[in-house]
């Protein structure tokens, strides 16, 4: 099995050049990781297999693993002071957040 591709939203972009240097380098090893066990890391979310999130020096890393087509969608990253509107705001757009893939990889050629 070949690993996964990582696609990142707009709103992970600025959430992680928020971070410190360390904080970013921490991300930087969960995304390796995500690239080769992407629905192997980290724990599932409101009852869904594919809705994730994984802890890092307090914070959280959300995210969307399509396992049929080895695509993980990098969502966000928030504190737990946040955790639940992030988790909202999430769920409100899974139908998005598909479209958004399925485009990408069409403009790419992959699919």
């Amino acid at each position: 099995m070949s690993g996964f591709r990582i696609f990142k939203t707009e709103e992970f972009d600025k959430d992680y050049a928020k971070l410190d240097k360390s904080e970013q380098k921490r991300v930087d090893k969960i995304l390796r990781q995500l690239m080769e066990r992407g629905d192997k890391v980290g724990k599932p979310l409101a009852g869904l297999s594919f809705f994730r999130e994984k802890k890092f020096n307090g914070k959280r890393l959300y995210y969307l693993v399509y396992r049929d087509i080895l695509v993980v969608l990098i969502l966000a990253i928030s504190d737990k002071k946040a955790q639940q509107a992030t988790i909202n705001q999430i769920l409100i757009n899974l139908a998005e957040y598909q479209q958004y893939i399925f485009e990408t990889l069409r403009k790419k050629g992959i699919i």
